[in-house]
């Protein structure tokens, strides 16, 4: 159900639209809501920071005019104001340097007085010392609200994915899923923590050094902006070439994670199978794939930074150009043109730092995006609160005119009704694809039914909450899961309480799975990985089986439970669980059907219908499905023999 079909809608789907960067964007700062008063904190810093640091190149600026003053002092002689020395400079021809010299506050025949550069230095030098001291303290508050919202944002995944529909996860590979929940908000988190500061400083920036450009000289300001819409074209234009490139990496990405996680999953059967190079194959072909959309990402977004250079270079060429002939005119003095060339520095380096930031914006909203689509992905049926339950849990199941579709268009099981009291084992037979387990699946509310209901002790299972409903019910499936973790642990699983260890050895005993047990180095406290490594098949079935007994359920469901045992262990097995189905309903599906004979009733399926019900011999006698099935095993049994 889940294996070829999942696999082939997994490259379609949702993760396909096309990116929406803004909106996504948005998405991602309401985020940070519940840390608003750390952001408010985090502004007031990068604020008093920005602030200390645009005022720094103007006190640096007086400095230089101080120095300057001293060094056109000593050439003239004391006893004569200012005024008096560059009326003589304009009587002697040397007037273009008078106006020159006319903004200089210089006294004739004082040379530098160090005393007062030297203050104006240690204040410059204590600005500076501020500035970064807020701005370390800043760099820490952005470091805590990305972090309490990255762990909000995996909070909200781990949520969303216990609320998904199984039909979700039957539609999609395990690795792509995976790598939303695990790649995308790490660079998520990267992302801002690289970003997030440094676009905040980079904007109060660029207004406080304008402020600051107006104020020493306007002209020279509006020089400077000439070159801003010529970046604004370059970071836009580059932008947009290269969104769509990192949407694609990310995709590309999550491709190549379910590739790598199925082919880990499944090495063994690739290696049986000898399609070890196929697989090499596959994954050279999404590896190169997921090059070529990370070096054109890369690429594209790469050029931003020698481009914006390039027009920082011009502005600071302009600047100098106009400043100097400001000068020579007297206009401005030599420390102002100073700061203001620091300050084209300045308002220069944050539009650059934003663009260069650019691909690392670009490549964390992609990856929001992915998330958002996860966190967005249409849930199962909220339980109703409050939910019902049975008086007292017996396992008296109906099923009253149900109909079941996978897909809209196509109908699986059709007004199919079914009564079965507690205490007793139902066995559901059929060829593949009859339904059988579509059935255990509705019974569980893994899907909810389409048509008519289901009805624990007389109660809709969809009037109850699925917690109430499952904990009432013990499932051993064909496929085994189990955890890291010492086979102790592993058992205890399926209680819902704390249990001794006495309890978990008797759970043990009842499925036969203790005397394989103690032959293990360290008997139920042996550590076992998530793929069961030191246990064989057969072990592992039984480690789940003996999980489901320390359940204590009230209904047992079996999917060809004993499937992956040997002869001798599943005759054990059945004997066990005739023992723990008194006073139980039991659900067994089973492909052998020598396994089910003591069912109190079989039901035969074809095409999601019940086509025949009974016992054992009953059936046989009808000479119906039943019978031929039978038959067909027996006669398969003799030719094995044969």
């Amino acid at each position: 159900m889940a294996g070829p079909a999942g696999r082939m809608m997994a490259g379609t789907g949702p993760e396909h639209r096309s990116m929406d960067f803004k909106g996504s964007g948005k998405r991602l700062i309401a985020r940070f809501r519940p840390e608003r008063f750390t952001i408010y904190a985090l502004l007031l810093c990068v604020v008093a920071s920005v602030g200390l640091s645009v005022v720094g190149p103007k006190i640096l600026g007086t400095a230089t005019d101080l120095v300057f003053a001293g060094i056109v002092g000593r050439q003239f002689q004391a006893g004569s104001s200012k005024e008096q020395v560059l009326e003589s400079m304009r009587e002697r021809g040397d007037g273009s340097v008078a106006d020159m010299l006319r903004s200089t506050d210089f006294t004739p025949g004082e040379g530098v007085d160090f005393g007062a550069v030297g203050s104006v230095l240690l204040l410059a030098l204590a600005v500076f010392a501020a500035a970064g001291l807020l701005m370390l303290v800043a760099t820490r508050l952005v470091n805590r609200s990305v972090n309490r919202t990255m762990y909000r944002m995996r909070e909200d995944v781990q949520t969303k994915l216990s609320r998904l529909p199984l039909s979700y996860f039957d539609k999609r590979q395990r690795g792509e899923v995976l790598s939303r929940a695990t790649n995308d908000i790490d660079n998520i988190g990267q992302t801002l923590q690289q970003s997030m500061g440094q676009l905040i400083n980079s904007v109060l920036t660029i207004i406080g050094v304008l402020a600051m450009m107006f104020w020493v000289s306007w002209i020279l300001a509006l020089v400077a902006l000439v070159t801003v819409p010529l970046s604004y074209a370059v970071a836009t234009r580059v932008g947009k070439r290269s969104q769509p490139h990192f949407v694609q990496q990310w995709r590309s990405t999550g491709k190549l994670n379910a590739h790598i996680e199925e082919m880990y999953t499944g090495h063994t059967l690739v290696k049986v199978f000898g399609r070890q190079d196929e697989s090499a194959q596959q994954f050279a072909e999404q590896n190169h794939a997921l090059y070529e959309a990370a070096f054109r990402a890369q690429f594209n977004s790469g050029i931003m930074q020698p481009l914006m250079m390039f027009v920082s270079n011009l502005n600071y060429v302009l600047v100098a150009v106009v400043g100097g002939l400001r000068v020579a005119s007297g206009a401005l003095s030599i420390g102002d043109v100073q700061a203001f060339i620091q300050y084209s520095r300045q308002f220069s380096m944050p539009l650059t730092q934003v663009a260069s930031m650019a691909n690392l914006v670009q490549s964390g909203v992609a990856s929001s995006e992915r998330v958002f689509e996860l966190l967005d992905a249409e849930e199962q049926e909220a339980d109703p609160v409050p939910g019902e339950r049975p008086a007292e849990l017996r396992g008296r199941v109906a099923l009253e005119h149900v109909s079941f579709r996978y897909d809209p268009e196509k109908p699986l099981i059709e007004d199919l009704s079914l009564k079965v009291e507690p205490g007793h084992t139902v066995a559901i037979v059929g060829p593949t694809g009859a339904g059988k387990t579509t059935l255990v699946n509705l019974l569980m509310r893994f899907y909810d039914v389409s048509g008519g209901r289901i009805t624990l002790d007389g109660v809709d299972i969809a009037r109850m909450s699925r917690d109430e409903l499952r904990a009432g019910i013990g499932m051993v499936l064909q496929d085994t899961w189990l955890f890291g973790g010492t086979i102790a642990e592993n058992i205890a699983y399926g209680a819902s309480r704390e249990v001794t260890r006495g309890e978990i050895e008797e759970a043990a005993r009842a499925a036969h799975a203790d005397r394989f047990v103690r032959t293990l180095p360290d008997g139920y406290d042996t550590v076992i990985d998530d793929e069961g490594a030191g246990v064989s098949a057969g072990e592992k079935q039984l480690i789940t089986i003996a999980r489901a007994f320390l359940s204590d359920p009230v209904i047992l469901v079996l999917d060809e439970a004993t499937s992956s045992v040997d002869t001798r262990t599943e005759v054990l097995i059945q004997k066990a669980m005739a023992k723990l189905a008194h006073g139980r309903t039991s659900f067994v599906i089973a492909h052998r059907l020598s396994t089910i004979r003591d069912a109190d009733t079989i039901l035969v399926m074809e095409n999601g219908a019940i086509v025949e019900q009974g016992a054992h011999g009953e059936l046989l006698s009808a000479g119906g499905a039943y019978a031929r099935l039978y038959k067909a095993q027996f006669a398969q049994a003799v030719a094995e023999v044969d």
